[in-house]
């Protein structure tokens, strides 16, 4: 029984994680796609409006 206490949490971890990766897959594009965008072109918009300069991976 000792192999199955050891074995429980990896696979748990495991399951999790692979939820995890399937829910951050799914919620990549469609009607939230367009949403994430609108929201980046609108810090865009608002920090070139206020005259600061843009760096890449910023918003």
């Amino acid at each position: 029984m000792d192999y199955v206490a050891a074995l429980v949490p990896p696979v748990v971890m495991a399951v999790a994680f692979t939820a995890l990766v399937v829910t951050i897959v799914k919620s990549q594009g469609g009607a939230n796609k367009a949403k994430e965008d609108a929201f980046v072109d609108a810090a865009l918009a608002r920090a070139e409006s206020a005259g600061r300069p843009v760096k890449a991976g910023e918003a």
